[in-house]
């Protein structure tokens, strides 16, 4: 069962509307035995992708995942990643930023956890939410420090849409692959999520009154969303819409980009010359000879 991914890209360009958009498409798997197979596959084929991608040492990664809550960014990233050897990869959830940060650019926290050559960052949230949570509560960027002349209602946050751009075409010249994420739930699954969290103790720390209470912004959620993706979705550093209710397929779904995405940076383990072939043999005659 092959699977096309473009139908979840956002082009560059694209005027993103995600009431057009589906939360649920066709399962790509048949059963969950199917489904167990094909993602433990798809996972054996990444943590052989990150092996040459480490040893080729040219490239990074790095995997942006933006949602709303309970759409299953902590489980994607758990099972998509969960063969890889803990060396290749880092991740880094970004929440409320420090007194610190705040004395800083809206950048300057995320830029330091940006994954080195030959490794995968996986951010879960990001600089992104400076454009969506911030959007939708200005009072935050009011207590961001900003000069208030820097600051226009109007245009700050196309301005900041720009500094994200120019970030990461900054990025992809100097070998760091961006693949971005975003979950798509509708709110009626959203609210499924919600009870199961309260109805099962072992989840119930992951349910507060703030959930309840961002649940009330969704539309202006989904317009700062549609914004963003339509804003900062480019040829190099693409954002996906991946249909998020049914955890399983999101999963394969991001699987499967994950691997278009290694495919296309023609990575391959570093050729041995001609006088380290000398060296190794040398070596190899010398280990025989001990006694």
């Amino acid at each position: 069962m092959s699977m096309d991914c473009r139908p979840f890209r956002v082009k560059e360009g694209e005027q993103v509307s995600l009431r057009k958009r589906p939360t649920i498409v066709k399962p790509f798997y048949k059963s969950k035995e199917h489904y167990r197979q094909r993602l433990e596959k798809n996972v054996e084929e990444l943590s052989a992708w990150q092996r040459v991608q480490y040893a080729d040492n040219r490239y990074s990664v790095l995997l942006i995942f933006q949602a709303m809550d309970a759409a299953g960014k902590d489980g994607v990233i758990r099972h998509v990643l969960s063969g890889i050897n803990p060396q290749g990869f880092q991740v880094f959830s970004f929440k409320h930023p420090s007194a610190t940060e705040l004395d800083h650019d809206f950048l300057w926290r995320t830029t330091q956890c940006f994954p080195e050559r030959g490794r995968i960052g996986v951010f879960n949230r990001s600089y992104y939410e400076e454009v969506l949570i911030v959007r939708v509560h200005p009072e935050i960027l009011r207590g961001q420090g900003i000069p208030t002349k820097l600051v226009h209602e109007k245009t700050v946050w196309q301005d900041r849409f720009r500094s994200i751009i120019d970030l990461e075409a900054h990025l992809d010249r100097n070998g760091t692959k961006i693949a971005k994420f975003f979950l798509h739930i509708s709110r009626d699954e959203q609210r499924r999520r919600f009870i199961a969290r309260i109805e099962d103790p072992e989840k119930n720390w992951k349910f507060a009154q703030t959930d309840i209470h961002e649940r009330s912004f969704w539309k202006d959620y989904m317009r700062a969303y549609e914004e963003c993706l339509s804003a900062t979705s480019t040829k190099e550093s693409p954002w996906y819409v991946v249909p998020a209710d049914d955890k399983q397929n999101a999963r394969l779904i991001v699987s499967e980009i994950l691997l278009d995405t290694f495919s296309s940076l023609n990575l391959e383990y570093p050729k041995t010359t001609t006088s380290r072939l000398r060296e190794l043999r040398a070596l190899r005659k010398q280990l025989l000879e001990e006694k």
